[in-house]
């Protein structure tokens, strides 16, 4: 039967979303599946900016809502930023993702997937990282394209960042954030820990 572990974190400013964020860099290695879900606005592609500075990429990460694919090789991993906003689910396997995380023709590194949801089949090993505000703010009705979330200003700086764990190696990815977590407890506002077999 396979653990899963899940951490939920009410972040109260835009800084505990980015701590978390570049936490979590310091910990994955080659081979380290993201799957980022979250509605427009949320802070998908925020979260991944303060990753990959923590990562060592300079260049600023955004969103590659029209490339699709976006590949950081200067950090401590090489960093694969994948959107599939605007495909359709049936559109998604002609990517042949697959060929990020295997390692074969492509070198291992982090592969972080913008709506995930949207993939066929889901790998076998990964972290499902949910970012939602906890209250549903008006001005987060008014999005209307991601390439808007840069755009908009006085967005809510409280999110709340659910992370779910499978497989082995994930698992011990966040069970060490979990432990760096309780040491910036001043940082959050209201955390849960939770296991299940």
């Amino acid at each position: 039967m396979t653990e899963t572990v899940r951490i939920e974190i009410n972040a109260n400013s835009l800084e505990v979303t980015q701590e978390i964020a570049a936490q979590l860099a310091q910990l994955v290695s080659a081979g380290t599946i993201i799957l980022l879900e979250g509605n427009l606005g949320s802070g998908k592609t925020t979260f991944m900016q303060a990753f990959g500075m923590a990562l060592g990429i300079s260049t600023t990460i955004t969103s590659p809502t029209f490339t699709l694919i976006d590949e950081y090789t200067e950090g401590r991993l090489p960093l694969y930023h994948i959107d599939l906003y605007r495909l359709e689910t049936s559109q998604v396997p002609s990517l042949h993702l697959e060929e990020y995380w295997r390692g074969d023709d492509i070198p291992l590194g982090v592969v972080a997937i913008e709506w995930a949801s949207k993939l066929t089949k889901l790998p076998s090993s990964y972290l499902q990282i949910k970012l939602s505000y906890p209250v549903r703010s008006p001005l987060h009705d008014q999005l209307q394209d991601p390439l808007m979330d840069e755009e908009i200003e006085n967005l809510p700086s409280d999110r709340l960042i659910e992370i779910v764990a499978e497989g082995t190696a994930h698992l011990e990815i966040l069970k060490s954030l979990a432990v760096k977590k309780v040491i910036m407890q001043n940082l959050v506002t209201q955390s849960s820990i939770t296991t299940s077999p």
